[in-house]
């Protein structure tokens, strides 16, 4: 009885010096990152006030690092100023400034050239608690850019604005799959691919978007006459929805679109409650056929959604050919009177 009581205390005890630990650390690097803004803001004035000669300014940073190495330590170098003051004049408010991240985390964001990608990810990376691997990830795979590529051409809008909540504000395509450890060229199977999604389920479900939480895999269905397997099932809290996906190798097909409309439709009769919203069915395929993903269900089914998966990082300019044939292909597919949920099509 005495052990338990000890374990118990020691327990409590441990937590609230964690919470203490953890307290001084929010304020310390809170209290550093606006200090690392602070000094990039006094540099930049001081250039503005009318020596602002590239020659000049590279003596003063020079400067500037010797002598505060000398009184504060590591942490001043040329380079770490020269951050400090792209620092404030990427975040030129202080107010913008989110207190939550760390100075690594801002690091890798001033390092985004896109304002609207930028504010995104800083907007993310503090409500969804991002670590700065996560960020790094987003920022590596074109997250936004892949994101923006399923909606329109406009800036993606947090969610801080009240408006529907719709598909097309979560899902991504391409999806980025480099963590699944498979070749990129053929040597695997579908069976290969879903083992290795399950293996690797919470990175799976954080490039699939917010809000997803697993149901199962090859969930069954059964009618009267067949018995049917979904591949993987997901539910999103932000959508109120379940989400299935049939995963396929090589280019989509009529066949595809054809089973994943009637699993969706299963799913609509067998499973789905009164309060979720329409199911949604993700065909995720090796290569998309534009011509089949143009003349098919696809075009007119707000339910159903073809996503390309890459199993390496795209480059830039890979990433930007697959958004504008995308892009071209949802501009005449996507009708402007369609708001979320819609009843399910018949």
């Amino acid at each position: 009885m005495k052990q338990i009581a000890d374990l118990s205390l020691y327990e409590s005890i441990k937590e609230v010096l964690h919470q203490a630990r953890n307290k001084v650390y929010y304020t310390v690097n809170s209290s550093m990152v606006l200090a690392y803004w602070e000094t990039g803001r006094l540099i930049v004035e001081h250039e503005q006030a009318g020596k602002r000669k590239a020659a000049y300014g590279k003596a003063v940073i020079k400067e500037l690092s010797a002598r505060l190495t000398g009184d504060f330590g590591p942490g001043y170098g040329e380079q770490a100023l020269r951050n400090y003051r792209q620092f404030f004049l990427t975040f030129p408010i202080r107010a913008s400034v989110r207190r939550e991240l760390t100075w690594t985390h801002y690091r890798a964001l001033i390092r985004v050239s896109n304002a609207d990608a930028r504010n995104y990810y800083l907007q993310e990376a503090a409500a969804q608690q991002w670590k700065v691997r996560t960020l790094e990830r987003h920022i590596h795979t074109f997250y936004y850019e892949r994101l923006l590529n399923s909606q329109d051409k406009k800036p993606i809008v947090q969610e801080t604005i009240a408006a529907p909540i719709q598909p097309r504000d979560i899902l991504k395509d391409p999806m980025v799959l480099e963590f699944l450890g498979l070749p990129s060229g053929i040597g695997y199977k579908e069976k290969d691919l879903e083992k290795a999604i399950i293996s690797h389920i919470q990175h799976f479900m954080l490039e699939l978007g917010k809000g997803f939480a697993f149901v199962g895999r090859q969930q069954h269905i059964r009618t009267e006459n067949s018995d049917f397997f979904i591949d993987l099932v997901f539910y999103n809290i932000l959508l109120k929805c379940y989400v299935l996906i049939d995963m396929k190798m090589g280019a989509l097909t009529h066949q595809d679109i054809g089973q994943m409309d009637m699993y969706v439709r299963m799913y609509e009769t067998f499973k789905r409650a009164p309060d979720d919203n329409p199911t949604i069915g993700i065909i995720l395929c090796s290569e998309k056929d534009q011509a089949v993903a143009k003349f098919s269900v696809l075009q007119e089914n707000k339910q159903l959604f073809a996503t390309k998966y890459m199993l390496y990082l795209p480059t830039e300019e890979e990433l930007q050919e697959l958004v504008e044939t995308d892009r071209n292909i949802l501009e005449e597919a996507v009708a402007p009177y369609y708001t979320w949920p819609a009843p399910f099509p018949s």
